[in-house]
């Protein structure tokens, strides 16, 4: 089966690229994340600065790729399935970006203990975004290959369900004062909710990617 956007070049460049923003996004938030687990402050507003223009060209790249697919009218009959994926692949690098900015804003204190438990939650967070955008470049190019990696995402978003849970019993299991409690558990499940955004993601192509082939 051909690409989606077979013979249209310049097209095919800016998914490409738009694709990698989130890409770069998932592995930038999971260092991002380390390098706040670590003290190191001036690494951490890099790496939120770097997430913060990704997702600025990630915006930017899909907005122009929506005027294009309506000036051209190039694949009309899945046009709805394209724009509907561009705008849910984006809330995968806006929920990223913007869980780095409350932990830039609001500065949770950390407990020493579990520093290891957030980075490993954060890194099946960014798998879980890594892998959905492996299904996307398959469904654009290959949609009989999309549930080869869609297994993949639903793996690792199982996978960060659970690290999420087993952190927020354990924050929950200190001797920490409940509004600290509360204020750490509230950081879990945004961490958490960047694999969530992923899963959506990846029920939505399993659909699409089905459509293409019939």
């Amino acid at each position: 089966m051909p690409s989606i956007f077979e013979g249209t070049r310049e097209l095919t460049a800016k998914i490409d690229s738009f694709l990698d923003a989130i890409s770069e996004g998932a592995i930038v938030f999971q260092e991002g994340i380390a390098n706040y687990m670590s003290g190191d402050s001036e690494r951490f507003g890099h790496s939120y600065s770097t997430i913060e223009a990704l997702e600025n060209r990630a915006d930017e790249l899909r907005r122009s790729i929506e005027s294009q697919l309506y000036r051209y009218s190039l694949i009309p009959e899945s046009r709805g399935d394209v724009l509907d994926l561009l705008e849910t692949m984006d809330d995968v690098i806006n929920t990223a970006k913007n869980t780095m900015s409350l932990f830039m804003v609001e500065g949770p204190k950390m407990v020493p203990e579990l520093e290891q438990d957030w980075i490993n939650l954060s890194q099946a967070a960014a798998r879980t975004a890594e892998a959905v955008v492996l299904a996307a470049r398959a469904f654009f190019r290959d949609p009989r290959s999309v549930n080869d990696h869609l297994h993949k995402v639903y793996f690792y978003e199982k996978e960060s369900d659970t690290l999420a849970m087993d952190l927020k019993r354990k924050v929950f299991e200190t001797e920490l004062e409940l509004a600290r409690k509360i204020h750490l558990r509230y950081f879990a499940l945004n961490v958490d909710r960047v694999s969530d955004a992923a899963e959506d993601v990846a029920d939505r192509l399993s659909i699409y990617a089905i459509k293409r082939i019939i």
